[in-house]
């Protein structure tokens, strides 16, 4: 791999990036960065890449439009620079939440920027739990969506929880949490909820029986966490002895952490495909898993043609 392949990191993703990297035993790719005073940005390869394939890591979070940006300029570079095959590692991806017209005049944002990463050259998106799967959907080039249930599973089967039920926080997550339920050999329970706006939901109902039991609510975004710390208050008024809470994306905005902290939570799992340097310190009962082994192992699968699928339910096990 050493002599075709390139992985590059840029702002959001260092830290992933790195850990990639020693997983594969290649080093970092050089890339430099820049935001120039007025917000545009330059980014600069600092070797060649001409006939290589190229893995470009960047998670679209805060700031997201920025990031979005420095994803596309890094593509550009890289297929001006003659790379063979130009990979997005985009771990979260970023306007994943607008994937459809919930009501009328609204934008399909989502696609907006599966359309930009194609017309700027990228040859496969490699992402981790999107919001919908159905966003595959939404390029005309290799789309891979990996699950990082498994790690989440793996996690609380390691933790040996007795009586646990697995909770989706809504009825889209259902999927999702049927298969962290499937792992842990756990039954499944619903939150029934409403979200008359962005970030605001009201708790209705839980489906399922949870008395008695360690409720482990399971989503893919955790953002201002208003949601999660209504339905955690829901669970222990229907007798749950203990809740714990997992998702894959800590976005974690505004005052989502203090909401963790002053919740009734006995501890918080999240992934690192957003770096979580900065909350992580603030918040001791949150515990962070990496997705540096599996991404990885994906990339290794792909430069030697071989299929995914079998390296995502390895890390179940």
């Amino acid at each position: 791999m050493e002599n075709k392949t390139v992985v590059i990191a840029l702002t959001s993703s260092t830290g992933l990036a790195k850990e990639i990297c020693e997983q594969l035993g290649l080093p970092l790719g050089k890339c430099d960065v820049k935001h120039f005073s007025d917000g545009e940005i330059m980014v600069e390869l600092g070797e060649s890449v001409r006939g290589k394939n190229v893995y470009i890591v960047q998670s679209t979070c805060a700031p997201v439009s920025s990031n979005i940006m420095e994803v596309l300029i890094a593509i550009d570079a890289c297929k001006r620079a003659s790379a063979h095959h130009i990979n997005v590692v985009m771990p979260y991806y970023g306007y994943a939440r607008q994937d459809r017209k919930a009501k009328p005049r609204q934008p399909i944002t989502s696609k907006l920027v599966a359309d930009l990463l194609e017309r700027a050259g990228a040859n496969r998106i490699i992402t981790m739990e999107l919001h919908a799967t159905q966003i595959q959907g939404f390029f005309d080039i290799p789309a891979d969506d990996i699950s990082a249930i498994p790690i989440i599973g793996k996690h609380f089967k390691d933790m040996n929880l007795d009586n646990i039920v697995v909770v989706s926080p809504d009825h889209g997550g259902t999927t999702r949490a049927r298969k962290l339920a499937e792992i842990l050999h756990a039954p499944l329970a619903i939150i029934d909820k409403r979200r008359p706006k962005p970030n605001v939901a009201e708790a209705m109902n839980v489906i399922g029986d949870v008395e008695g039991k360690v409720a482990v609510v399971v989503d893919d975004i955790v953002d201002t966490a208003g949601t999660l710390v209504a339905g955690i208050d829901m669970l222990y008024e229907k007798g749950a002895t203990a809740v714990y809470a997992s998702c894959v994306h800590g976005v974690l905005s505004g005052p989502a952490i203090e909401r963790l902290k002053n919740s009734k939570l006995s501890g918080f799992i999240c992934t690192n495909t957003i770096a979580q340097d900065e909350k992580a310190p603030l918040y001791p009962g949150m515990t962070v898993l990496s997705v540096g082994n599996i991404l990885a192992d994906v990339i290794r699968a792909m430069e030697e043609n071989r299929p995914v699928s079998p390296i995502v339910s390895h890390y179940a096990e």
